[in-house]
């Protein structure tokens, strides 16, 4: 009989947003507005070329995020999704025994990637929904090799500033990295939640994540990169597997960076529906946090899978954390007004 690893078996597993056929889906963070219109043109005549293996180091993709950025190819290590770019960061300095530190709750591949890699999961309690950067600064040991900062964090929306940021940056060891995860950086007013890149870019011993799959809407596609220091990008290039980015979702990325106008007008909407959402909600007596992304956060505790099913019955598929809270998708207005006349005729 095959030998597989024992700690295989202790794995939590990832629970994607449930989907039901003619039910409003608000349970995956996706953008609800399709793709970019520059984006459904070039399909077409990009899938032609499917049968072929795409460019294995993604040239032109990785000069556009370059370019983008305004930084050196060099910097740059793309992956199929933010959640590979995450294990390939693991994989670049976690081994067997290796600490990984993270607020909890937050990304729910963050625990099941660190333990893939070897590592070992340390979860710092959140503090009022949001990260406690003074715990997670005191729980680093000598064991510990990467620290992620979900900012704004996921699920609970809520960000921390650059001044809190700045001085966690400064309390962490030089020789641990410190991966600043970005995936809903679009939704975030700017004057309010630091772009990790340009705050702790010059930083040696840190990496930012980002993803396409989110506000540029290819989530289907999945695309995600880093942007760190070249002697950083270089490992994490070797941990991605082969010709994980497909030549399709190469393609769409370059062409979605080149309709940021769309992109910010499309996450403009959604702020918009979110202030809205997120003030009728606290009108029906939720304690909703502010939110900093493109999902509300409902601390429902062991009323949660209540509420989910609640919705499910109205045809709205939420994403619960059992005996925690509701993570809620901001959608399109007529699916928000559903979610919400849902929520008022709940009895929790």
């Amino acid at each position: 009989m095959v030998r597989v690893r024992a700690s295989l078996s202790q794995l939590p597993a990832y629970v994607p947003g449930r989907k039901l056929p003619g039910a409003i889906v608000l349970a995956s963070n996706e953008s609800p507005y399709g793709l970019l219109p520059g984006v459904a043109a070039t399909l077409t005549e990009t899938a032609v070329g499917v049968s072929r293996y795409p460019d294995l180091h993604a040239a032109s993709l990785v000069e556009a995020l370059a370019e983008h950025h305004g930084v050196e190819p060099d910097w740059i290590a793309v992956g199929a999704g933010s959640s590979e770019v995450c294990g390939q960061l693991l994989h670049t300095v976690v081994g067997p025994g290796d600490e990984v530190v993270f607020g909890w709750r937050s990304f729910e591949a963050y625990p099941i990637l660190t333990a893939v890699a070897g590592g070992t999961a340390v979860k710092v309690p959140l503090r009022d929904h949001t990260l406690d950067l003074d715990a997670m600064a005191a729980a680093i040991t000598s064991r510990t090799r990467l620290v992620f900062v979900c900012n704004p964090n996921n699920p609970t929306s809520t960000a921390v500033g650059a001044r809190a940021l700045t001085d966690f940056a400064d309390r962490v060891p030089p020789d641990v990295l410190i991966v600043v995860d970005e995936a809903y950086r679009e939704y975030a007013d700017p004057a309010r939640v630091p772009d990790g890149l340009a705050l702790l870019g010059d930083r040696p011993n840190v990496a930012v994540l980002r993803t396409f799959s989110k506000a540029y809407g290819l989530a289907g596609l999945r695309v995600g990169y880093c942007v760190a220091q070249p002697a950083i990008a270089a490992h994490v290039r070797r941990t991605q597997v082969p010709f994980s980015v497909s030549a399709l979702a190469q393609r769409a990325a370059v062409v979605a960076l080149g309709e940021e106008a769309e992109v910010a007008r499309r996450a403009a909407l959604t702020v918009a529906e979110r202030d809205r959402v997120t003030a009728a909600l606290r009108a029906l007596g939720h304690d909703v946090p502010d939110s900093h992304a493109n999902f509300l956060w409902l601390p429902l505790g062991q009323d949660s899978g209540d509420f989910a099913l609640h919705c499910a019955s109205g045809k709205v598929m939420v994403r619960p954390f059992l005996g925690e809270g509701v993570r809620v998708t901001i959608g399109l207005p007529e699916e928000n007004d559903t979610l919400l006349a849902l929520a008022a005729s709940w009895r929790g």
